[in-house]
C-alpha cells in the first residue's frame, strides 16, 4: 500500500463527478419541499459504508462469479458513458424512483451510493490503489455531508442556472472518464497527435 496525493487528487475527482453531489441537490430540494426529513450524518454514513462494502469485498464477491476486475471496469466505462450522456443531454435513461423516508432511500442509495458510483469505486480500483481510494471516499463523504448541511445555501448561491452549468461541466468531465476507463482496460491505444 502506498500512499500517493496524484492518486488520492485523481479518484477523488472522478468519485466527485460521478457521485454529482451538487446536481443532485434540485432533487434533494424537492424531497425537502414535499416534507422529507434528510438526516445528513445518517445518510452520509449510510453512503460511506456502502462505499467500503464494496471496495474491500467487491473484488472476491466479482470473483465467485467468476468476473475480473478489468471486465467489471468495462462495464463501469458503459454504465459512466451513460451516466454522462444523461448530464450532457438533459435526458433521462436509468429511472429513479424518489419514494421512501428519505433518509437511506432514496438519497444514501441509489443518489449517492447508486450503481454508477458503486461500479466506479470497483473499476478504480484497476488503477489505483486501495488506500488512496480509501482516502478519496472519505474526503468525498465530507463534501457530501457538508453539500446536505448546506442545500439551500447552495441553491440561492448557484441558481438554476448556475447547478445546469456545472451539471453539464461534470457530464463532460465523465464522458472523458468513461473514454480512459475503457482505454485502459481494454489496451487499446489512441494515436498520439503531434
Amino acid at each position: 500500500m502506498q500512499l500517493s496525493l496524484k492518486e488520492i487528487l485523481a479518484a477523488f475527482m472522478v468519485l466527485f463527478a460521478i457521485i454529482d453531489i451538487p446536481g443532485s441537490i434540485p432533487i434533494i430540494i424537492d424531497l425537502k419541499s414535499k416534507g422529507v426529513k434528510i438526516k445528513s450524518a445518517k445518510v452520509t454514513l449510510t453512503s460511506l459504508a456502502i462505499f467500503l462494502a464494496f471496495l474491500f469485498i467487491g473484488t472476491p464477491l466479482l470473483r465467485v462469479f467468476g468476473i475480473d476486475v478489468s471486465s467489471f471496469a468495462i462495464a463501469g466505462a458503459f454504465i459512466i458513458f451513460l451516466i454522462a450522456m444523461e448530464m450532457i443531454l438533459g435526458i433521462q435513461i436509468f429511472s429513479q424512483d424518489a419514494h421512501g423516508n428519505g433518509a437511506i432511500f432514496p438519497i444514501a442509495f441509489p443518489l449517492i451510493a447508486g450503481a454508477g458510483s458503486i461500479t466506479t469505486v470497483l473499476s478504480l480500483k484497476a488503477e489505483y490503489q486501495t488506500i488512496n481510494i480509501f482516502i478519496a471516499l472519505v474526503l468525498n463523504m465530507v463534501v457530501v455531508y457538508l453539500v446536505l448541511r448546506l442545500t439551500s445555501v447552495f441553491e440561492r448561491i448557484l441558481g438554476q442556472g448556475g447547478l445546469q452549468i456545472l451539471k453539464k461541466v461534470f457530464g463532460v468531465i465523465l464522458l472523458s472518464i468513461a473514454i480512459k476507463l475503457f482505454m485502459s482496460n481494454t489496451g487499446i491505444m489512441l494515436p498520439h497527435v503531434k
